[in-house]
């Protein structure tokens, strides 16, 4: 699986240069974003600008990202889905659930946000 990491204080950006997320590349993908949350790491930004093609197994991976964000109170987004993948997402009714934006500029724009708001809440009790 080609990817990079690109580490930042409040957050990790992950950018798959991959054009299919399937059964061969999931579980290396799971095994990295498990990998980036153990290190304490609670927000991913995950880029799929490359990605043409998913399927259920890349589905299944993009929600054990979600899972291990939520989990850690913190974030993980989407960007860059091109028609094929945010209709699959979309059919399989996870825009519900996952976070997904446009570009990596608004996703990191949402995690300061999110962060904001969760210190203000921390003060306010």
């Amino acid at each position: 699986m080609k990817f990079s990491v690109d580490k930042h204080e409040k957050y990790v950006l992950v950018k798959l240069n991959e054009s299919k997320i399937n059964s061969l590349v999931t579980p290396q993908l799971k095994s990295e974003l498990i990998l980036i949350n153990a290190e304490g790491q609670r927000n991913i930004v995950l880029d799929l600008s490359q990605v043409k093609f998913a399927d259920s197994s890349g589905l299944s991976s993009l929600l054990v990202g979600h899972r291990l964000c939520k989990n850690a109170e913190g974030s993980f987004i989407l960007v860059g889905l091109n028609e094929a993948v945010s209709r699959l997402v979309t059919i399989s009714q996870l825009d519900t659930v996952l976070s997904i934006v446009p570009t990596v500029d608004e996703a990191i724009d949402l995690i300061f946000m999110e962060e904001i708001e969760k210190e203000l809440k921390k003060e306010a009790k």
